[in-house]
């Protein structure tokens, strides 16, 4: 089924960076409240009424039980796979935060702790009924306060008439300061505004049964917490797992598709399925907290989200084509090490090229630093976690084909690629980087954005895959209808 782009353009203003960005780490101070279940409004139900209504009419005359397959597929990824994956990251972040929040009371009984121990061994030394904060001042008073002045200066300062009256007026200030009591936490607080070492004592052991209690019970929902992300994880790898089974068996049944109409509708399904499996694969390599906001810290830019989510199912072949529904309406020739000239090639030019000569997937291993008679650019991965140039480098890779590591912003890759060698021009070929201008189809107005198509429709749409910062991470997928409007790098 032909997915419709659906998303509002303003959705989609978000960073799609090509450069490494950085900023500091936000720390959550409490965990986030259990998001419910969001309720599908009336236009989300009826666009999935008449999305499923238009993959049953284009399946007419398909065998009732194989194209039964096909719609529960249909369903499976596009419905209730990223239903799962949005209730798995809402209870991952829960748990994350309660996790924090627990952490967080330890440290503060800890320190406690610590100023019940220090005081203990004071008192030791030199008693409980010694006055810290007095002795403090004593010492100060005597160190600044002598000469002929002294009275006259203290006078001065606080009205105080003698050594004595100056420690009484400046007990309270000390009593702040004092290093005795200098500990970032509620016992702290209290110890500080006791004189006596007794009952600074007493108070901070009575905050340390509360820290206790405390820190119990934050624990507790830390662990409760993890126990529900962990069920919401599994019940999305169980469709997920599902979803690979329902696959796995569809491409097997292709050849009983007889009209062509059928078998498009079909591989659709199919390579969504396919895009989506690729996400459990990413969430393996999912990266710490502090790089994850690093990378999406910035100006704003270019992702929005498609008309379909896409979680899914299974990991990946280490030949990301396998498994890829063939394509009929793109011609692949054999592989080959040379390309076509460049000469004066266009990035507005819309005629076709005279034959491309490589095929999905290319014959450039990952990581190839010069391939197809030009250096690729290729030193890793440097783009953003989840931004659109990420994936698309990441994809490139899987397809064997050439991918630079520092073609700037998603707007930027059909100048930067052909500076290089790439040969850019304005057709679409499957594997080939579609690159979207600064503000086009809704995209980020300075950053523009990239994707990689994936299959040419037989209405000369092409469906594409995606990455974005809104994604966290996962691989979406859409279907353009403006495809000529665009430059592409090939290879």
């Amino acid at each position: 089924m032909t997915m419709l782009r659906t998303s509002t353009k303003a959705i989609g203003i978000m960073a799609c960076l090509g450069l490494t960005l950085s900023m500091a780490v936000v720390n959550i101070a409490a965990p986030a409240p259990q998001a419910a279940a969001a309720t599908p409004s009336y236009s989300q139900l009826a666009q999935s009424k008449a999305k499923k209504q238009s993959l049953q009419s284009k399946l007419s005359g398909v065998n009732s039980a194989l194209a039964q397959k096909i719609i529960e597929l249909d369903d499976l990824t596009n419905n209730q796979i990223p239903a799962a994956q949005k209730a798995a990251n809402e209870a991952a972040d829960a748990a994350e935060s309660a996790q924090e929040e627990a952490n967080a009371a330890s440290a503060r009984l800890e320190a406690a702790q610590k100023d019940k121990s220090d005081l203990e061994k004071k008192i030791k030394e030199t008693g409980e009924d010694y006055d810290d904060a007095h002795a403090a001042v004593a010492e100060l008073a005597r160190d600044s306060f002598h000469g002929s002045a002294a009275s006259d200066t203290m006078s001065m300062v606080t009205g105080a008439k003698n050594t004595d009256d100056f420690i009484k007026s400046m007990q309270s200030s000390a009593a702040v300061t004092r290093s005795e009591s200098n500990a970032a936490n509620d016992a702290a607080n209290a110890q500080s505004t006791q004189m006596n070492r007794k009952d600074r004592l007493a108070a901070i052991e009575k905050q340390i049964t509360e820290l206790k209690t405390q820190a119990e019970s934050d624990a507790a929902a830390a662990q409760k917490a993890a126990a529900n992300a962990q069920a919401k994880t599994e019940q999305l790898n169980a469709l997920r797992d599902k979803g690979t089974s329902q696959r796995t068996y569809l491409e097997s049944q292709q050849s009983q598709l007889k009209s062509a109409t059928a078998k498009e509708a079909a591989q659709i399904v199919l390579l969504q399925s396919q895009i989506d499996s690729y996400n459990r694969q990413l969430a393996a390599q999912k990266p710490s907290a502090q790089q994850q906001i690093t990378a999406n810290s910035g100006a704003q830019g270019s992702t929005r989200p498609s008309g379909s989510s896409s979680s899914s199912s299974s990991r990946p072949s280490t030949s990301t084509n396998t498994s890829r529904p063939s394509n009929s309406n793109s011609s692949h020739s054999s592989s080959s090490s040379s390309r076509p000239s460049n000469s004066g090639s266009s990035s507005n030019s819309s005629s076709r090229p005279s034959g491309m000569n490589y095929s999905v997937p290319g014959n450039c291993p990952q990581g190839s630093t010069y391939c197809y008679g030009h250096a690729t650019g290729n030193v890793g991965n440097a783009y953003p976690w989840s931004q659109c140039t990420w994936w698309s480098y990441i994809r490139r890779g899987q397809l064997r084909l050439p991918v630079g590591s520092y073609l700037g912003n998603g707007q930027d890759w059909g100048n930067s690629a052909r500076r290089l060698g790439y040969y850019v021009n304005n057709t679409p070929h499957v594997g080939a980087v579609m690159v979207f201008r600064a503000g086009q189809d809704g995209h980020s107005p300075i950053y523009g954005h990239v994707a990689i198509v994936e299959r040419i429709n037989s209405d000369g749409s092409v469906f594409v895959s995606e990455g974005g910062s809104i994604w966290q991470g996962n691989v979406h997928y859409d279907t353009l209808y403006d495809p000529y409007d665009h430059q592409y790098v090939h290879y």
